[in-house]
């Protein structure tokens, strides 16, 4: 080692100096917490406290390449010095490299596995990566190390929240609480659990209690709206939504959540008044606003108005240009027909910016498709799949390409013979027979259809559908539904091998845990678009209730018919499906998330009645 690698420790006077810098930068005075730290690097330039210090001044100042290069000194000097590393992967972290930032941390806990920082940074940085169950696990060992913190526990019901392990984050929500009653983003983040658990009366408790004790945040009371909704309690869901948009113009959030609800109840909650007109009157007012304007872009778009969101996409990239606002251009000429000018620049966004953005090239792999440039679309989707191999959407444009090219791998893929299942469910104990259950599950389920038509980023067209998750919550009927729809799965799952090349079966469990869970009533003329569930693993349709009509159809008048394989209608491929199957009261069918399906129209005076829900894949019992 030469002198010049040699560390030196600072003398009292300079350690006195490195504290009063580090009260400067911990109060957000980097400049003066920088000079002093240059100093002590003149005048130790082989103290690795004194380069430390530098580096998180210079990195305050967002000076990254010094940053880095202040780090690299200090470790040079002091190797593997645990402080110093965990400060270094934060940099990394920062700067996008997740991967580096990650190997880091993962080192520092394996030399010192009792430094609860750097778990807890390694919690963070996994959670940004996606790595929810390595979040996970991280957080469980940061409250085994700080069993009395409030932020632990949070951090640690954050992960189980994203893992979707809700029961568990309700616990984690609870004891973070506990620690530090009032607790506002804990008491916040319970509420949502609560409410995407299926008890929307006890996360409306929740976020009432928060407003007592003094948030009146927009974003709060919009988190209430939405438990409003899921409680049935409409009408004043939408007089708050109408005082938050009021009282906060410029919330963004409240102002979807207002068109939603117009869109979805139409006169029946609020007159002649218009969703879009929701937007326009902001942004007449506030032409400048460009987070509204995007807002009302994607409203747009999902209501399949692309003439005014072309426009209004072309206002906003004249004000303040983005690539994404160029994807959702490329989206709206779609819509309109225009493919080769969407195409060109889909071809320029995927080039510059979109290779590394999974619903990016789910996008341009449907243009591909639509375009007839089919291996094309084929190699764009398998760079999807790639990047995220759980991307359900980009597995279904897979399999449209390679059935376009006759390729054997979409009956690998799909296999629809085998990977979509028809189960008999049985009726709970304490139903004489199954048509007592349905009979049940009918009343109970049409009082949960309060809607005029269909949410507006749904598929289903001609219908209605509950909000918010129909399992979870207290009901003693609903909860017997799900224990015996989940019997069923399990039963259906014995009967499927184990492939680990195959990106459905790798995945096979002995049991499901329910995600979204919902019922649709579809009307007269009413149907699913062919659609995919991009949320799921597994995914399916209980048949309730269903119109006359549908037991006197034939194979000439599929009317109401369930059908697999069949992209949607908006490719222009027309491809007829792969397998059509009739559906009946009590029985369940199962198939793949990222499987193609839809349902025939039907002509009846009668409604027809299904419950559906996603699933992942569990080891343990739903």
């Amino acid at each position: 080692m030469s002198l010049h690698d040699i560390p030196q420790a600072l003398d009292a006077s300079q350690a006195r100096e490195l504290e009063n810098a580090s009260r400067h930068l911990q109060a957000g005075r980097a400049r003066e917490a920088g000079e002093i730290a240059q100093r002590l690097v003149a005048q130790a330039g082989r103290a690795p406290d004194a380069h430390h210090l530098l580096a998180l001044c210079q990195a305050k100042a967002g000076q990254v390449e010094a940053a880095e290069q202040a780090f690299l000194r200090a470790l040079e000097l002091a190797p593997g010095h645990p402080m110093i590393l965990v400060n270094y992967a934060i940099l990394q972290r920062q700067g996008g490299r997740l991967e580096s930032a990650l190997s880091l941390l993962g080192g520092i806990t394996n030399a010192v596995p009792t430094f609860a920082k750097a778990w807890s940074e390694l919690g963070i940085t996994a959670m940004l990566a996606g790595q929810h169950r390595g979040a996970q696990s991280a957080f469980e060992r940061v409250v085994e190390l700080q069993p009395g913190s409030a932020q632990a526990w949070h951090a640690l019901g954050n992960a189980l929240h994203a893992a979707g392990e809700l029961e568990s984050a309700e616990a984690a929500f609870r004891k973070a609480i506990c620690l530090e009653p009032g607790h506002p983003t804990a008491s916040f983040n319970l509420g949502t659990v609560l409410r995407l658990s299926g008890r929307p009366d006890e996360a409306i408790a929740c976020f009432e209690r928060i407003q007592k004790h003094g948030d009146a945040s927009p974003e709060l009371a919009d988190a209430l709206i939405g438990a409003l909704v899921d409680d049935g309690r409409l009408s004043q869901a939408v007089q708050m939504a109408n005082q938050v948009v009021h009282t906060h113009p410029d919330f963004v959030a409240g102002r979807v959540t207002l068109a939603n609800l117009l869109w979805e109840h139409g006169a029946a909650v609020a007159g002649e008044e218009d969703s879009f007109d929701v937007f326009r009157g902001a942004l007449e007012h506030q032409p400048e606003h460009h987070a509204m304007r995007a807002a009302y872009i994607r409203f747009l778009l999902s209501a399949r108005e692309p003439d005014e969101a072309l426009d209004q996409i072309q206002q906003l990239r004249a004000r303040a240009d983005d690539p994404v606002l160029a994807w959702w251009q490329a989206n709206a000429l779609e819509m309109l027909g225009r493919t080769a000018q969407a195409g060109a620049l889909y071809a320029q966004l995927h080039a510059d910016w979109g290779n590394q953005v999974p619903a990016f090239l789910n996008s341009h792999a449907r243009h591909l498709l639509t375009a007839g440039k089919w291996d094309a679309a084929a190699d764009v989707a398998s760079q999807a799949t790639t990047l995220e191999p759980g991307n359900q959407e980009a597995w279904a444009n897979l399999a449209t390409a390679w059935r376009l090219l006759d390729d054997p791998r979409e009956h690998w893929l799909c296999d629809y013979d085998r990977l979509v299942g028809m189960v008999e469910i049985e009726a709970p104990s304490g139903f004489g027979n199954l048509a007592a259950f349905l009979e049940a599950l009918t009343e109970n389920l049409d009082q949960r259809h309060k809607a005029r038509r269909e949410p507006i980023q749904q598929t289903l067209r001609g219908g209605s559908q509950t909000p918010g998750r129909l399992f979870g919550g207290p009901d003693p009927l609903l909860a017997a539904a799900k224990a015996a729809l989940v019997r069923g799965v399990e039963r259906w799952l014995a009967t499927l091998p184990t492939d680990a090349s195959h990106p459905f079966l790798m995945r096979k469990a002995r049991s499901v845990r329910i995600g979204g869970s919902w019922s649709v009533k579809l009307w007269s003329s009413g149907n699913h678009v062919n659609h995919i569930h991009p949320e799921g693993w597994m995914s399916s349709a209980f048949y309730v209730a269903l119109p006359p009509s549908m037991g006197a159809a034939t194979a000439c008048s599929q009317a109401g018919y369930i059908q697999f394989g069949q992209p949607p209608i908006e490719l222009q491929l027309g491809l007829p499906p792969r397998r059509v199957i009739r559906p009946e009261p009590g029985r369940l069918a199962l198939f793949p998330s990222y499987m193609w399906h839809g349902t025939v129209p039907f002509e009846d005076e009668q409604p027809r009645l299904t419950v559906a829900f996603d699933m992942t894949p569990f080891e343990g019992r739903a």
